[in-house]
């Protein structure tokens, strides 16, 4: 076997990441909250990007329709430009900035401001500064941080006069306190304390339900006749109270708002019918419509300092192929949406129950890319509609097999209003209900439809059954 060295020619194809690929993949997939953060990012960091004014922005469109194929190379700023970045500051349009007078009448402005919701611990410490309670004020703030968010006590007594090394009594005296302050049911170490401490919020109740509220085990059974034998009533009676032990909140912390529970949903695409005909508005009005900032023409005439003109070469091309994916980012939710309403539109004009099933490759065929594109562009998205605002995966809904393609959100819409029509009395039972759904060719088993009548939250037949 000869042993040596060669040289030998080979053509093969790789897909090379780039950091421009790299960043439009980011950009296609952020939300429109999070492309608007992302960009005032970019703007810190880039000093050639500026915000245009104008909505109608000639001067956005320009800096995308100007901006040609920009090369990837790994040292852009040794590679020859194909743009005439002079040529381009001299067709863009000037920039209007309009100057602020304080003093002016017609021009004072308000800072916006936004107004958090109180949380559960301060609207309670709020209270018990406002009291002169018989308790001390730091054992009060104690058991008021150690409150979870449903406004329950998850320590002991003992475990807090161990900790903060107070006579036991002290510390029921300071919990009595706390279960006395608003709203009614804070502090409170269980279900059964929590709905007690509520009892004053109801204007007539039977003599029965102190009693009632110690068989909240047997009553979510459903055994409603062996809590009327054991406290000597009728079932209807139970049925009453239980009736009555429903308007109380069993959760009293929820009400109030905690860290980073509050979120806002923007929907990404807005689809509007117009005349019979839906139209679909990309709801971008929170992204800054991106430019050249004007400023950076003077550095590029000037050829004696190259390493200035290296640098703003470089965040020229960062700045292009920003406004370039934020652009592609567009036309491919745009894309989407079209496809989607195409494929929908039966359930846009009709509800639920014509929603046709889908998945991203049926889309994805249709507007010729990738099923990944399709992925990452409806990816943590919202779409208003006529019907309501959805997730864009509400969308992409997951058949059945059956012959006229039913999804699974119209089958358990289906059960909704088949059991909302039952007689309460005498409720459908599982096997019932999948005959029935079998009449209206919905042919699926016993064992689907208790799990789909679970996550619709719809208790069993037992458990509906009224007196």
């Amino acid at each position: 076997m000869r042993i040596g060295y060669s040289l030998n020619l080979e053509q093969t194809q790789k897909l090379v990441m780039t950091p421009e690929l790299r960043q439009a993949i980011a950009v296609l997939q952020l939300s429109a909250l999070e492309l608007s953060d992302y960009v005032e990012q970019q703007m810190l960091e880039n000093p050639l990007l500026d915000v245009v004014e104008d909505s109608g922005d000639k001067g956005t469109d320009n800096s995308q329709e100007d901006t040609p194929p920009l090369e990837k190379e790994d040292n852009p700023a040794d590679s020859d430009w194909d743009m005439n970045w002079e040529d381009y500051f001299q067709h863009q349009e000037e920039r209007i900035f309009r100057e602020y007078d304080p003093d002016a009448g017609q021009n004072k402005r308000f800072e916006p401001f936004l107004a958090a919701a109180p949380s559960l611990q301060e609207h309670l410490l709020e209270q018990i500064h406002i009291q002169r309670a018989s308790a001390p004020q730091d054992l009060l703030e104690y058991i008021i941080g150690n409150l979870d968010e449903n406004g329950y006590l998850p320590l002991s007594l003992e475990e807090i006069a161990k900790q903060f090394q107070r006579p036991l009594e002290q510390v029921k005296t300071g919990l009595t306190i706390i279960q006395g302050l608003d709203p009614l049911g804070v502090g409170a170490r269980n279900l059964e304390e929590c709905l007690r401490l509520q009892l004053p919020l109801l204007n007539h109740y039977p003599p029965e339900m102190p009693s009632f509220l110690n068989h909240l085990e047997d009553l979510a059974a459903g055994r409603l006749q062996k809590i009327a034998n054991q406290l000597k009533v009728t079932p209807l009676q139970v049925q009453a109270m239980s009736d009555l032990l429903r308007t109380l909140d069993p959760k009293p912390g929820r009400r109030f708002s905690g860290p980073g529970e509050v979120r806002y949903i923007i929907p990404d695409v807005v689809i509007e019918e117009v005349e019979g005909e839906f139209i679909i508005l990309i709801n971008d009005v929170t992204v800054p419509r991106l430019g050249i900032n004007q400023t950076y023409k003077k550095a590029l005439s000037q050829n004696s300092e190259s390493e200035t003109r290296k640098f703003v070469e470089q965040k020229l091309n960062a700045a292009a192929w920003l406004i370039r994916s934020i652009e592609q980012r567009r036309l491919t939710l745009y894309k989407v949406a079209d496809a989607l309403v195409r494929r929908q539109e039966e359930f846009l004009r009709q509800g639920i129950r014509y929603l046709r099933p889908l998945n991203l490759k049926d889309i994805a065929e249709e507007i010729g890319v990738h099923e990944s594109t399709v992925s990452r562009a409806t990816a943590n998205k919202y779409v208003q509609t006529p019907r309501g605002i959805f997730e864009f995966k509400f969308f992409f809904a997951t058949g059945l097999g059956s012959e006229e393609g039913m999804t699974t959100e119209a089958i358990k819409q289906a059960l909704k209003d088949i059991i909302a029509t039952e007689d309460p009395k005498v409720p459908y039972s599982d096997q019932k209900l999948t005959e029935i759904l079998k009449e209206k060719n919905m042919k699926i088993s016993r064992r689907t439809v208790a799990k789909y009548r679970d996550e619709l939250g719809i208790p069993s037949t037992t458990l509906r059954k009224r007196y």
